[in-house]
């Protein structure tokens, strides 16, 4: 009797410490996840107060706005869609030790060339099939963009964070190129690419004003969560931006890998683009650039590159997003305040896992 209980008291033992462990993790990541934006909140009110704003006021509006009211609730989610786009794209690449910076001239492009096609697709078939190929043309065109980067990260071994950089200037600026020249509606006095109708862009959800671009950005940041974490690609992928290396010892083919984690990220951020046209905007106008790339840089690192989390902090960046146009409106604030509370967090945050770090070392010693 004694022999047959000891393993199943030992092993209940295990899973009680298990249970302990796992508990303290989730404190210890809520902890340091909620409160560097509480320290945020009141370091970017302190700022609004120096300048002569209600802090409270501001977030009151951000609030009621952004996730309060039902049309504000309506306008956060759809713009969730191309921010799970980029954050999932961000996610493959800075998983794998690569950073794709690239995103706004990959967005651009994908954005211009999705609502190039469109319009001219839908003429000649279906409109689910058009939108389709308008899909896929400026995902391939992303693609091939971050082309330069890629090879010369992988055979030349040139930081890509200054590739990527001079890439998404280019492309930016070759977007607005096509816009006003290339592509441009001959029918319109201001510069801007054919529009198209409101009835053959991706359809709504449950009868409002949310696009169906949210459940595509949903299905991309889960599935790329998933193979980073449950696939022989998204290891081989970890292996590559733990220490390349051992990658290269373990017989990875690391500058062909580097090439699929390029060509992914862009991918995605060119579909970025394209939901943002094919499900909202319906045409691109000549300067256009919301630089949603740079934005959602540090919501990925907030998220710690968990596909998970990060459906979370881009809600969150959403509802901020939304609701600081409304505040800027009200009371005067830039709205670029919304990234400057993003980067305060982003600070706030660093500096927790810096301070933790030093405690769990002075701990040891």
């Amino acid at each position: 009797m004694s022999i047959d209980t000891a393993p199943s008291a030992g092993a209940t033992a295990l899973d009680a410490t298990a249970a302990v462990v796992t508990r303290r993790d989730i404190q210890h990541r809520l902890l340091m996840t909620l409160g560097p934006i509480l320290a945020a909140l009141i370091i970017a009110g302190s700022i609004l107060l120096a300048v002569g704003v209600d802090p409270l006021a501001y977030y009151g509006f951000v609030l009621k706005r952004g996730l309060l009211s039902p049309l504000g609730i309506q306008q956060t989610l759809t713009r969730m869609a191309p921010l799970l786009f980029l954050a999932a794209g961000l996610i493959v690449a800075f998983r794998a030790g690569m950073w794709n910076l690239g995103g706004d001239g990959q967005f651009l492009l994908g954005a211009v060339t999705a609502a190039a096609s469109a319009p001219a697709l839908v003429q000649v078939m279906p409109a689910w099939l058009a939108l389709i190929c308008s899909f896929v043309i400026a995902m391939l065109v992303a693609m091939i963009w971050s082309l330069v980067p890629a090879l010369l990260r992988a055979y030349q071994g040139v930081n890509e964070i200054i590739t990527t950089l001079m890439m998404a200037f280019l492309g930016t600026s070759l977007a607005n190129v096509l816009v006003k020249l290339v592509f441009r509606d001959p029918g319109t006095t201001v510069p801007q690419t054919r529009t198209l109708p409101v009835e053959d862009r991706l359809p709504r959800l449950f009868d409002t004003t949310i696009t169906s671009g949210l459940l595509l950005g949903l299905v991309a940041i889960i599935t790329v969560h998933l193979v980073m974490t449950r696939t022989a690609f998204g290891l081989k992928l970890r292996i590559v931006g733990a220490n390349q290396r051992a990658a290269i010892h373990a017989g990875l083919g690391v500058p062909k890998l580097t090439i699929a984690v390029f060509a992914i990220s862009a991918g995605l951020a060119g579909l970025a683009g394209a939901v943002d046209i094919l499900g909202v905007q319906g045409n691109v106008r000549a300067d256009w650039n919301p630089a949603y790339g740079l934005a959602v840089i540090p919501v990925v690192f907030l998220a710690r590159m968990n596909g998970v989390a990060a459906i979370g902090f881009v809600f969150l960046l959403s509802v901020l997003s939304i609701g600081g146009e409304s505040a800027a409106r009200r009371l005067g604030v830039p709205n670029h305040f919304t990234l400057v509370l993003v980067s305060i967090v982003l600070i706030v945050l660093a500096l927790a896992e810096y301070l933790y770090h030093r405690y769990n070392q002075s701990r040891r010693n």
